[in-house]
This record gives C-alpha cells, structure tokens and sequence, in this order.
C-alpha cells in the first residue's frame, strides 16, 4: 500500500489524471493491435494488471469464503468481458466513438426503473447522439460491427458495475480489484492464443504492454481510490461523465483521429445525458431510500 502515499494530488485533479491515464492506455492499445491484436492486447493487459495488483495489494486467496468466491468470480468475469469486447470495437471505430457508445450501458442503468420525465430527458440525449453517430447512408466511415461492440461492451460495463457492487461488499477494494483482475485475464487468455495475438508478442512489446497495464489499470485504480477518500460518489461520478470527451482529445492527439462535427454533438450529447443522469439520480436516492 505504499505506492498510495506517493499519489497525494488533490482528488479532482487525481480523477481527471485517471481519466486521461485510462485514454492514454487505449492509445497505446489502439498501437498493439496490428500486431497482437485485440485479444492479445486484452489478454496482455489483464495479465500484467493482474501481476501489478497482486503484488500491489496481496490479497489472501486461500481465505476467501465461498460468498466471497461468488461475489468476486462475476465481478472478474464481467470485467474481462468489457474489455475484450471494447478492444474489438476499438479496432473498428476511432476512440471517442467507442467510449462515447460504451458510457450507454452505465448511463441506462443509472436510470432503469424511474419513472420520472427527466431521467426520458437523459435517454433521449443519448439516443440523439447514437443516432448521430449511425451510418444511416452506409457510406459514412463508422463500421456498424463496431458500434454494436461498443454498445455491447457498455452493456458488459453496467454488468461489471453490479456485480463491483457485490464484490465491494464482500472483499476491500484492492482485494476485489486484484482477485477479479485473475478472472477477467482468464476469460481473455483463450483469445489471445486462439486468435494467435499472444505468440507475436515480442521483448520489444513488453514495455508497451506493461505500460498498457499501468495506465488502464494500476495507476487509474490508484488515483481513484486516494480521490473517492475525498470526494462525493456525486462528485466522482459527475467527473467521471467527462470520459468520452477526453478520449476524443486522445484519440485526436495521439492516434490523429478526427471526428467531424456531428460526432462531436454526438459525445456532447452523450457527456450531457451522462452527467444528468448522474445528478438527478443522486438527488433522487434521498427520497427514495
């Protein structure tokens, strides 16, 4: 637990340090696949994020109890599922596209069951921006195949956050993170050497793909957990709304995607939706509970 004191930034800025390391890490994935693809990329970074936090935090699996087991096995499972299919989407669509169409899953879940007219609001904002993005003319640039992964792999992410729940309540944060993170490199491994990704990794590959690890999983991971110490889930969960639009700027600066105008109406809408929903769930839950 060490390396948490070395993070000692102020929590908003650690949130938006996370957000920008998870970005870079797709870039660098995005630099992976001509050459191990996506599963190999998917498989590399839940194994060396599974190392790294491991060592980082030493859970005792040999105690866990059988609730524990099945809280946390899920958890793993939802978690590589989300990123191998997102990676796989990645391939196919620019960076913002996919993590714009992949904050719907969150997003529908953050407002199943209300019956109120503004959390309809939210919906419809991000239906409009799906809509946007939607090659209507079949002639446009965005593959369809990838946007139903991205959506897919949103629907992985509102699966991942249920059963983090679960898994929250049975393990501390680091415990569940680490054990989950030997599931979800379980569920991407088979990929990686079925699709032959895995045998075209080289030595020169290794630092990019450690680098992939620290960036999407450990250092992200990290900042979070010192942040939330902190902040409110509101406020965390506001900031966090902000992902699509940071990884459009990633997606220009780093891999030269450029979006046109439209699609960048179709990430602000979505952005809107994300932290609406967010705000008027939080304000709800008082009344609620």
């Amino acid at each position: 637990m060490a390396i948490l004191k070395r993070f000692q930034l102020p929590p908003i800025p650690a949130i938006l340090l996370a957000i920008l390391s998870v970005q870079g890490g797709a870039a660098i994935a995005k630099y992976l696949f001509p050459f191990i693809g996506p599963a190999g990329t998917a498989s590399v970074r839940s194994g060396f994020s599974a190392i790294i936090l491991l060592l980082l935090f030493r859970p005792r699996l040999s105690g866990l109890t059988r609730d524990q087991w099945k809280a946390v096995i899920p958890y793993g499972l939802s978690l590589g599922a989300m990123n191998l299919v997102f990676y796989y989407a990645l391939e196919r669509i620019p960076l913002g596209l996919a993590v714009t169409l992949e904050f719907v899953g969150p997003l529908l879940l953050a407002v199943s069951g209300s019956r109120r007219i503004l959390d309809l609001l939210w919906v419809l904002l991000a239906g409009a921006g799906i809509a946007l993005i939607a090659p209507w003319k079949g002639s446009t640039a965005i593959d369809p195949l990838g946007m139903f992964l991205a959506l897919l792999a949103g629907g992985f992410w509102a699966l991942y956050i249920v059963m983090g729940g679960r898994a929250s309540r049975m393990l501390p944060g680091g415990e569940g993170v680490a054990t989950g993170m030997i599931f979800a490199t379980l569920i991407t491994l088979p990929f990686g050497f079925l699709t032959g990704g895995l045998t075209q990794l080289t030595g020169s590959m290794l630092v990019p793909a450690i680098s992939l690890a620290i960036l999407s999983s450990a250092l992200p991971f990290t900042l979070e957990l010192t942040a939330l110490r902190h902040l409110s889930a509101r406020t965390f969960s506001i900031l966090m709304s902000l992902e699509p639009a940071v990884a459009t700027l990633c997606g220009m600066l780093f891999l030269r995607e450029h979006l046109s105008l439209v699609q960048w109406l179709a990430v602000a809408l979505v952005v809107i939706a994300s932290g609406g929903a967010t705000l008027s769930a939080k304000r709800a839950r008082p009344a609620e509970s």
